[in-house]
């Protein structure tokens, strides 16, 4: 009979390290999600204009291109669990300061920005950390059953935070809601000092552009990891188009609006629940290979959209995107932190995340420029080929094909002080 891997997950809930990560991430998350509802809201009202609101918040996401390599360096160089809380607290500081200039009347656009560079910098030096020290918190054999738990943390912190912040920003106004969202940031600090990981492996350190020079020749090393990375540059372009402009562009001008769009949204949420639950359960021979088969499935919702389908026919699309979406992330999570050395891992994922995301503001730039153009469909339908065609290629990829895992290894591969790394 096959093991309950879902109940095994669960209970993972109980041990505090997982258990504190995991409301770190529903609290820090749902401050994330927060935000650019808050920014849009309060710059609109302040200057009436769309373009600076899109400058806004396009903001962080530029900063963090610029950061996150140098945020790989520094984690894998230090403490990963101090480096996650300098970045909280930067997190707090930024968005309380916001905050404040909104309710004291002070705010401007440069300000503003200025802002939202500071958040997006901490945001850098947030990500590539959390992936390392995951791996000093549970064992291998934990590994997939603790990015899903983080996974299904994260993706309900973005649905509930949205709607939250939707709430917050009509009842309170920009200002309060940005401070809440600030104030989120401390706690989630106070949550990951708490942590116990085991001690972190490092190599002695050399110059900055050496570590970077290793990591990215660590990077180029392993085939599926690069190729998927590229592919990933073009479907995040195309996704966040999709779901930050086109989506609610059709919604508004061919379906019911943005009460149509909210419930095709919510019901991507619901589709990332169901697939941290069986992210936890699957146990693939090849793990790369099934979850870029799932990536097809991204293309469901632009294909909807192109039609368009029913709004219960799109929510359904949304669904299994979301379902899919979220097994992919438990395996790459997985995989990355089990074929990267343990001492390298914070720079290759920093290289990670900036090839994944170095296209998404140009992409949303272009998509905008042809929908005006081409209109709906044609453009949709752009977005859903930049999923499969790269998709299908990475389908001939060997590496991604015969890759297998260690499923059973119960071994945290870092030794030593299990409180080397408290701050």
């Amino acid at each position: 009979m096959a093991s309950n891997h879902i109940a095994q997950g669960l209970r993972l809930l109980k041990s505090p390290n997982v258990n504190r990560l995991f409301v770190a991430y529903l609290v820090t998350y749902t401050g994330t999600a927060m935000a650019p509802i808050a920014m849009a809201f309060g710059v609109l009202e302040l200057t009436g204009s769309a373009a600076d609101a899109a400058f806004v918040i396009a903001a962080p996401t530029a900063a963090a291109i610029v950061v996150l390599l140098l945020g790989g360096v520094i984690a894998d160089r230090t403490s990963r669990q101090r480096v996650i809380v300098l970045a909280e607290l930067t997190a707090m500081a930024a968005q309380c300061t916001i905050a404040w200039l909104f309710l004291s009347g002070n705010a401007t656009v440069p300000l503003l920005t200025l802002g939202m560079l500071v958040n997006g910098m901490a945001m850098a030096l947030h990500a590539p950390a959390a992936m390392g020290m995951i791996t000093q918190l549970v064992p291998k054999a934990e590994l997939q059953s603790t990015n899903a738990l983080l996974g299904i943390a994260r993706n309900s912190a973005f649905a509930g935070g949205a709607a939250l912040g939707g709430v917050l920003v009509a009842t309170l106004g920009a200002g309060f809601t940005l401070l809440i969202d600030g104030l989120s940031f401390g706690l989630s600090a106070l949550l990951i000092l708490s942590l116990r990981p085991v001690a972190q492996e490092k190599t002695e350190p050399q110059s900055v552009l050496q570590d970077l020079r290793l990591g990215w020749r660590e990077f180029t090393r392993h085939t599926w990891l690069w190729a998927m990375v590229l592919q990933f540059s073009l479907i995040v372009a195309a996704g966040e188009a999709v779901f930050g402009l086109l989506g609610p562009a059709v919604s508004r001008n061919h379906m019911g609006g943005a009460t149509d769009w909210g419930f095709i949204a919510s019901a991507h949420g619901i589709g990332t629940l169901l697939g941290g639950l069986i992210g936890m359960q699957l146990r693939p021979r090849h793990p790369m290979y099934v979850a870029t088969f799932c990536v097809l499935f991204f293309a469901l919702v632009p294909l909807a959209l192109a039609v368009p389908l029913t709004v219960a026919l799109v929510a359904i699309a949304a669904v299994i995107t979301g379902l899919t979406g979220q097994i992919f992330g438990v395996f790459w999570y997985t995989t990355l932190q089990q074929k990267v050395p343990a001492n390298m891992l914070s720079r290759v994922a920093a290289y990670d995340h900036l090839g994944s995301i170095a296209l998404a503001p140009l992409g949303i730039v272009i998509f905008g420029m042809l929908y005006e153009t081409l209109g709906h469909r044609s453009t949709l339908l752009i977005a859903a080929a930049l999923v499969i065609v790269p998709t299908l290629l990475v389908l001939t990829v060997r590496d991604v094909r015969q890759m297998t895992l260690d499923y059973e290894s119960d071994n945290i591969e870092q030794t030593s002080s299990p409180t080397k790394d408290a701050p």
